[in-house]
């Protein structure tokens, strides 16, 4: 409900999987006027996507735009209140991941990318669309209900994928499997993205498969930031060396380059130009466009530092998001979730660390009188399913420990424990 007001879209497309969803909000949102469904299913009040395609006109007229023209808006979670609107331009996308295509995912004409992403995500749109489309690559896809990790090594030893773009969650799934039984036939480049990748699966995938695992860093704000390219030295644990399209600096809080080793602030010189592949605004908020400034510089909000060799190691977060397998979490979010619960008089979210997912969201809970008498393990159960429903279903905390006092009377430390 919230995307499609804030948003004021005019038209949705989706399948038969969320298009109830759609409709039960749909009249909460007046700016709605189309619903395609991407189904064999008609429903009532949407239009057939399939339909409209075999009664298109083969002409087409593209529509004049500026390269300034606003293009696309991702949601991204941050610290309070809802998600973030990121706008993006026909230049930021368009021309900004054509780098990224050519010289991170190292993409050529004769080349065929797997990217894992599921389309919701900006990096759906960066390596499974405008990257690949700006090489003249081919894209391989394969819907997976669940994700398996057999199947994914399956369809790598089946198919002639070259290209393989994903998360460190999926890489630390692969190798617990046996890589050594399958034949990656054409497989002759990985990369990963949206966290840190952990140096032992790196080592791992490599001794396994002989490929290497080339690790990029960007955001939904930036594109490609940093990355490890071919022929490059690969340092495990690093997110590998700037892209040319960024000036980018380490600064401490008044904005001043700090030397080698010396960590701060991963920023983005903005002045005297704006580099066009970073986004343009976060819609309708102007303060919290405004927050990511600081001086000459644009702030990701992440903290790292640069060693003698320029390569680019993250640290953590200036602010409290989660990021569990490459997705974004804002706290709030879940602890407005469970404060809908009628057992759970007060929440607090936190990251807790992860083998798998490097981290999880963890939530500390305190019970309503009513219901400190029922059985824990399946009151936590149901607060988990509970979350599901009230918000994206990855968002849900994977811990909650359900505390026997108010949480504003326990150390913040202890939370994070």
């Amino acid at each position: 409900h919230h995307r499609l007001e804030a948003s004021r879209a005019k038209c949705v497309v989706t399948d038969s999987a969320l298009a109830p969803v759609v409709d039960t909000v749909a009249s909460k949102c007046p700016s709605l006027e189309l619903k395609f469904l991407v189904s064999k299913e008609p429903r009532e009040g949407w239009l057939s996507f399939s339909n409209m395609l075999e009664l298109a006109s083969p002409e087409h007229s593209c529509v004049a735009t500026k390269s300034s023209d606003p293009m696309a808006i991702y949601f991204t979670s941050g610290t309070t209140g809802a998600p973030k609107m990121t706008e993006h331009s026909h230049a930021s996308h368009g021309i900004g991941l054509a780098f990224n295509g050519r010289y991170w995912l190292d993409l050529t004409p004769s080349d065929l990318i797997w990217n894992t992403s599921d389309t919701g995500w900006a990096k759906s749109a960066w390596s499974s669309v405008f990257a690949p489309w700006s090489q003249g690559a081919g894209i391989f896809v394969h819907h997976m209900p669940r994700f398996d990790p057999k199947l994914v090594l399956e369809m790598l030893s089946k198919f002639p994928i070259t290209t393989f773009c994903s998360a460190p969650t999926v890489y630390r799934l692969l190798v617990q499997h046996d890589l050594k039984s399958y034949k990656f036939q054409n497989l002759k480049h990985c990369v990963s993205a949206g966290e840190p990748i952990n140096p032992e699966v790196m080592d791992q995938w490599k001794t396994e498969t002989g490929l290497d695992i080339y690790e990029g860093y960007g955001q939904t704000e930036t594109v490609l930031v940093c990355g490890t390219f071919k022929g490059m030295k690969i340092k495990p644990g690093s997110v590998g060396k700037p892209t040319p399209i960024y000036d980018t600096q380490v600064i401490d809080d008044n904005g001043n380059i700090v030397p080698p080793g010396t960590e701060g602030d991963l920023a983005l010189r903005i002045k005297p130009t704006r580099p066009y592949c970073l986004f343009t605004q976060y819609t309708d908020d102007r303060e919290r466009t405004a927050s990511t400034l600081r001086g000459d510089f644009y702030i990701t909000g992440d903290r790292g530092f640069r060693d003698e060799d320029g390569y680019i190691w993250l640290v953590g977060r200036r602010d409290d998001v989660i990021n569990s397998a490459g997705y974004r979490i804002g706290p709030f979010e879940v602890e407005n979730a469970l404060l809908e619960h009628d057992a759970v008089v007060e929440a607090a979210v936190v990251s807790s660390p992860d083998p798998i997912r490097g981290e999880v969201v963890k939530a500390f809970v305190v019970l309503a009188p009513e219901y400190i008498s029922h059985d824990q393990e399946a009151l936590i159960k149901e607060l988990q399913d509970f979350v599901k429903t009230v918000t994206a279903p990855y968002k849900y905390p994977r811990k909650v420990r359900i505390l026997n006092l108010p949480i504003l009377e326990i150390p913040w430390y202890k939370l994070k424990l």
